[in-house]
């Protein structure tokens, strides 16, 4: 259970951190057409944060400098995602090219979640102290919200049964 608190906590780190770097990079985003977590979210971590331009340029340089890895990642799994709608509406499903779809995605979304981590870890270093502890804030309550919301979701499933 601690091992996916960590890695919920990890992932959430390293997506909002992506998300202040689609902020830093300003109108047109970082990655998916230019639409990466849309502009809403990125001004609330930002201003949440308290970044200043300094620190949205040195985040905005951490994730351009990753681009040519990311990119080919993302294509990567755009394209499993065609092919596997391809597969499913074809009228001929077949379990073994669906799996090596996943196979292929699943390598894929593994590298692209790597480094996303990275870059994550990069740009937490460029906070100050108070943002670490503000943006650690930020993380715990998010993950107690997650936490209610699986407890609800939990208990609703257990209300309703099979019968019903």
């Amino acid at each position: 259970m601690r091992s996916n608190r960590m890695k919920v906590a990890v992932a959430l780190l390293a997506t909002v951190l992506v998300a202040m770097a689609a902020l830093a990079e300003g109108p047109g985003g970082f990655h998916r057409g230019g639409d990466f977590f849309g502009g809403p979210m990125m001004g609330m971590f930002g201003d949440a944060l308290g970044l200043s331009d300094a620190q949205r340029t040195q985040i905005k340089e951490i994730y351009d400098s990753a681009k040519p890895t990311i990119e080919p990642l993302w294509q990567q799994e755009k394209q499993s995602h065609k092919a596997m709608m391809q597969l499913i509406t074809s009228g001929n499903f077949d379990e073994a090219k669906a799996q090596a779809i996943i196979a292929q995605s699943s390598q894929a979304r593994e590298q692209l979640e790597m480094q996303h981590a990275i870059l994550g870890a990069k740009a937490y270093q460029v906070l100050t102290a108070d943002q670490k502890a503000k943006f650690n804030d930020m993380l715990a309550q998010h993950e107690q919200r997650m936490q209610e919301r699986m407890q609800r979701h939990q208990g609703t499933s257990a209300e309703q049964s099979p019968d019903q």
